[in-house]
Formats: C-alpha cells, structure tokens, sequence
C-alpha cells in the first residue's frame, strides 16, 4: 500500500475548473511578469491579514532575505532564530553577512524556546526570526516583550503557518515584517515556487517592493542594488484562487487531526501534537515524537512520490 504524504494532483482537481479559467485568462492576456494579476493577489493576501502591505515575491526564501536586508542586517549582526527550522531561517542570515544564533526549541510544541532566546540576547543581536513551525504560531507576544526590552526588531516566518491565529490574531501580523512560502506542499500552495511579505511599515514596505525589483519601483529605476526576486503572474492567478478556499482546507485539516488524536489516544509510545494556550492550529504537519523512531519508520507504508 502507498500512501502519498501530500496528494496535489487531487488537489488541483477538486478546484480544476477555478484553476484552469484563472491560468487560461493569463495566457489570454499576454502578461506573464507583474501585472494586474499579481497586485490583485497581493492586496488579497494583504486584506486576509488585515496589513496595508504585501510585497510579493519569487520564494519564500527571497522573502526572508529580503526583510532582513532592509532590516539593515549585515556584518558584525546577530539574527537569533530556531535551532529546529528549515535551512532558510538561518541561511538567508549568513547571506546577509550576519551570524545566526540558534536558539533551542521547546519540546511540547518545537517552536522556538522564549527562555533560551533570553539567553542568547548579546550586544550585537539586531533581529529575533520568530518561526512559526508546523502549523502552529510560536509565543510571539513574549518574543516581541524581549525585543521592547532589548531595542531588537522582531520579524516572522510564516511559511507553515498560513491562517494559524494566536489569541485570535492571526500569524504574520506580529512583528515589523512576516515572510510566507507558497511552495506546493504548503497550506497555501502555489504549483511552484512563490512567496511574499507582509508589513504595516509604509518605508519598510517601499524598501522591500524596490530591493526585489533591482532596487527600483519603476523600468529602468535602480535606486539600489537590488535582486531579481518577481511572483509569476500564474502563480499568482492559482493563488489567488486557493486563497478563497484556505479556511476550509485548514478546518479540514483539523478535522484530520482530531481524528488522529482520537485513534492514537492510546498509544504510550509516541507524544502526539500539543497546541500552545491560544493557539488555532493549521496543522501544517502532524508531528510525532517517539523513542523509535527509526523502528516505527519501518512499519509505516513507503511511498516514493515518484508519480506526484
């Protein structure tokens, strides 16, 4: 038996229609980069949040970088970020010339350790890069308490985290700036690569549309020395019709969950999710934690991914 962790062709058919009607009037129009396609997304993605801003991007990564370019992040900086994250959390630092400082997780939600991020405050920290991980938003009012205390800037990724509220805000809305992923496996997906970010900061927000766009917010404009970092007006079109379909897919996803909760209630061996005071999980993931690991990988069914 085969069993594929994430299924997008089933998904692209369950909104085939939507999907092709949006892609075909792309083609229609002759426009591939930018466009009304791609501000439409944006002030979409910008009003779901409740942000003046959406500045969107080619990745998530770029996203990231970004920010914390504009942040003025660079030589002689500390950027403190999740010991357990993804590679772009910490590589996008070392890229602007700062050093990542890894702080260590808490083990009941593997999101980001408030204690240990107090410790690994020095002189030289600029930025705390609050990582939302798994679906689940991490204690970002007590990040953003230490970053009031210590004079720091608090920025957010958001790639696992589409929708997810903390206290009945909703991730992305906390800190100075939030970067999201729109990769295919994520809550919202894109089918390939896109990202964006997010800010209430108008000059922050000039800053970050013209770094991505070869510094200038205009042909021929190069204000700075930018990047080359654009969302494909398809991708934008697929998005934004996913967008209008995201609250139900999360409540779906819950549904899953508590069922898996249910199933497994009895099973001593493995911790299953906790989800912090206040938080409304996306389940992004579905995280277990077990002392065998490597024996229960065994034992669950193989799937290759090769026919995705």
């Amino acid at each position: 038996m085969q069993i594929p962790f994430l299924d997008i062709k089933s998904h692209y058919l369950s909104i085939k229609n939507e999907i092709d009607e949006a892609v075909n009037r792309v083609f229609q129009s002759g426009q591939f980069v930018g466009g009304s396609k791609v501000k439409s997304f944006e002030k979409k993605f910008a009003e779901y949040h409740g942000v003046n801003h959406c500045i969107s991007t080619g990745n998530g990564t770029d996203s990231l970088f970004a920010i914390l370019k504009m942040l003025g992040v660079g030589q002689g900086d500390e950027v403190i970020t999740p010991a357990w994250s993804w590679i772009s959390t910490s590589e996008t630092i070392s890229t602007t010339g700062a050093t990542p400082v890894f702080a260590d997780a808490d083990l009941s939600t593997f999101n980001i350790s408030v204690a240990d991020v107090e410790k690994k405050i020095s002189t030289r920290t600029k930025v705390i890069m609050a990582v939302h991980l798994y679906g689940q938003c991490c204690n970002v009012e007590a990040l953003q308490k230490l970053c009031d205390r210590h004079n720091l800037i608090l920025m957010e990724d958001c790639a696992q985290a589409h929708g997810a509220k903390r206290n009945n805000k909703i991730a992305g809305t906390f800190g100075r700036a939030s970067s999201f992923s729109f990769y295919p496996t994520k809550n919202l997906g894109a089918f390939g690569d896109a990202g964006c970010m997010l800010t209430n900061d108008d000059q922050l927000a000039e800053n970050l549309r013209r770094f991505v766009n070869h510094g200038g917010l205009s042909k021929d404009e190069h204000v700075i020395e930018g990047m080359n970092s654009r969302m494909d007006t398809i991708q934008a079109a697929i998005l934004q019709v996913k967008l209008s379909y995201l609250d139900t897919w999360n409540a779906k996803r819950n549904l899953i969950a508590d069922r898996y909760r249910e199933k497994l209630a009895n099973v001593k061996a493995i911790q299953l999710p906790i989800a912090d005071a206040g938080n409304q999980h996306v389940f992004h993931l579905f995280v277990i934690r077990t002392k065998q690991r490597d024996e229960l990988k065994l034992k669950l069914p193989i799937y290759d991914g090769l026919d995705i």
